[in-house]
């Protein structure tokens, strides 16, 4: 047993944490104001006070991620230096859970990050945890790792295993092998099946937590590589190009109460067996059951038992591969909504710091929030029909009429502004990238513009098919669907307009009558609610065609002209053997920066 005390946050964090909340807060207070003196106006009743606590709601959570911009928009403190740290000795082990996945895409990751810290001088084992239960699938993983699996002279270490049941699915997988084999490691690097990482970066993490032994886990931001389509090179471009700000926003807020996005992070072994046992909830799916969403979990866990949990968006050599439609994106979601759902019930646990509290919160209200946006039109639309007709001459024997104030500036005014909480944080860290050189990394600043710009348009078509996706996960969620846990099918790639058609023709159709129904009702909104249906009409095309492979023009990364010596590496494993022996690599080391 332990004695450690939950931490508290620092004067900084608290200050950084008072103004992110009162920038929400001002935001959400000044979109109420404008709507309800329009709805005042417009004598709506009941059906105006339930618009404008819906758009407190919705203008309080878009406030709320444009804070973190506001907050990361600060310039930070560099990371420490390597050669501040001690050299990387502590016994280390890396995992990579599977479940019926790519054994040869598997393999070549596995080989190039063998190489990778061999090239670095870094001592770790590799364990590969298989929950794969298919024995042809099994049969493959076998054959797949075979030359990895042999010990040869100044290799490292290798291990695969597969389990006899797999229960707890990723998490109950890391348990099983923490309690089987976790006391031979002090520390272990988590990534998923489709992770990607440096040897001098898993260095740099081993050598960071042997630093602060008050540290249980450290996040490393990771970017998303080898996407293709116009979607997945957008989300690349995205993640590449406002994650850092947006992550460095978080990591002032969250503090020592950081995240955990359940991979490309470093654990204390001691920690996550201290801490981070995941219990079966009560009752059946989807509120009971396994922990889907376990590292937010794991996260409150390891800072209730007093280990400091940090995210370091600056550190580099870290990678992910995303989805590439609309549909596998909108799939893996359900996944999330679900088990971010499922943290309802564990609001009240106890022992956990207020601030793992409020990380549960914001993911429950990311999924809430797109039933309140649904919501907020349907009331929009209602308050307008049920409001009485104006009344032009209200006294008697009035010679000229009266027109009413039908408050069309103020909702010009408040449809701005929400405008502006979605596309100002964009626009002021392209300025803030231009300012600094970092456009550079992304084809020059006209190239980063055009980008930001396509990205922004494409967001704006999806934003409305997300809300159905999302809102009909909700739905499901609260109605006692399951979702399971889906198989991952990574690179599934191009999408046919029938395959379109298939995944969204239920979208099209909820677009068609709410536009029949609006132009029925109340004709004069129809303007206001075109930018929500006809994406909603068109979703079968937007789903293929952004499936479609895009321009190596546009979403320009680093990744496209100066990969990363370890991403090479696994592009010249996976198409040859995966027997690396490192001398592959791009122009230069990375740098931690």
């Amino acid at each position: 047993m332990h004695d450690r005390r939950p931490l508290r946050c620092d004067a900084r964090t608290r200050a950084w944490r008072g103004v992110a909340f009162a920038f929400a807060g001002l935001c959400g207070a000044t979109a109420t104001l404008l709507l309800a003196s329009t709805m005042l106006s417009s004598q709506t009743g009941v059906w105006g006070v339930v618009c404008v606590a819906l758009i407190f709601a919705t203008t309080l959570w878009l406030a709320w991620g444009a804070a973190q911009s506001v907050v990361g928009l600060w310039p930070g403190r560099r990371t420490e230096a390597r050669t501040d740290l001690p050299a990387p000795t502590a016994p280390t082990v890396v995992l990579v859970p599977i479940c019926n996945e790519d054994p040869t895409a598997a393999a070549a990751r596995i080989a190039a990050m063998e190489s990778s810290c061999r090239m670095a001088g870094v001592t770790v084992d590799f364990a590969i945890l298989s929950d794969t239960r298919d024995p042809e699938g099994q049969a493959a993983e076998q054959a797949a790792f075979a030359t990895l699996l042999e010990q040869r002279e100044g290799r490292l270490c290798v291990f695969y295993r597969v389990r006899s049941s797999n229960h707890g699915r990723k998490a109950g997988n890391i348990e099983d092998f923490v309690r089987r084999s976790g006391g031979a490691y002090d520390l272990a690097v988590i990534l998923d099946a489709d992770s990607l990482m440096e040897g001098v970066t898993i260095g740099h993490l081993i050598s960071r937590m042997q630093a602060n032994p008050e540290i249980g886990l450290l996040q490393t931001l990771p970017k998303i590589i080898g996407a293709n389509s116009f979607f997945g090179r957008a989300m690349q471009f995205a993640a590449s190009f406002y994650s850092p700000v947006f992550a460095r926003g978080l990591q002032r807020l969250q503090g020592s109460t950081g995240p955990f996005w359940g991979h490309n992070a470093i654990v204390r072994m001691r920690a996550l067996a201290q801490s981070c046992g995941l219990p079966e909830l009560s009752g059946p799916p989807p509120f009971g059951g396994t922990v889907l969403s376990h590292d937010y979990v794991e996260a409150a866990l390891l800072a209730r038992g007093g280990w400091r949990v940090e995210m370091d968006p600056t550190i580099e050599g870290s990678f992910e591969e995303g989805p590439d439609n609309l549909v596998a994106y909108a799939r893996r979601d359900r996944r999330w909504c679900q088990g971010n759902l499922q943290h309802l019930r564990l609001l009240t646990a106890p022992g956990l710091a207020p601030w793992s509290r409020f990380v549960f919160l914001q993911g429950i209200a990311a999924y809430l929030v797109s039933i309140l946006w649904a919501a907020f039109l349907i009331a929009s639309v209602v308050a307008m029909v049920a409001a009485p007709a104006p009344d032009y001459f209200p006294e008697s024997y009035q010679l000229f009429p009266v027109f009413p104030d039908q408050g069309t500036r103020e909702l010009i005014a408040l449809a701005i502004g929400i405008g502006g909480l979605l596309l100002l944080p964009k626009l002021a860290i392209l300025l803030s990238a231009g300012i600094s050189g970092r456009t550079s990394w992304f084809g020059g600043t006209p190239r980063a513009a055009l980008s930001v710009l396509s990205e922004t348009l494409l967001s704006s078509l999806i934003a409305p098919l997300m809300l159905m996706y999302q809102s009909r996960a909700v739905v499901e969620v609260f109605a006692g669907r399951d979702g399971g846990w889906p198989v991952n099918l990574r690179g599934e790639g191009r999408l046919s307009l029938r395959d379109g058609w298939q995944a969204g023709a239920w979208i099209s159709t909820v677009g068609v009558l709410a536009l029949g129904t609006v132009t029925w009702i109340a004709p004069a909104l129809i303007w206001w609610l075109l930018p929500v249906t006809l994406p909603m009409i068109a979703a079968p095309f937007l789903i293929s065609w952004t499936s479609r492979p895009a321009s190596r023009g546009l979403f320009t990364v680093l990744d496209d002209h100066t990969p990363f010596p370890v991403v090479q590496a696994y592009r010249h494993a996976l198409g040859g053997s995966v027997a690396t022996d490192g001398t592959e690599g791009a122009p230069g080391e990375p740098t931690l920066v």
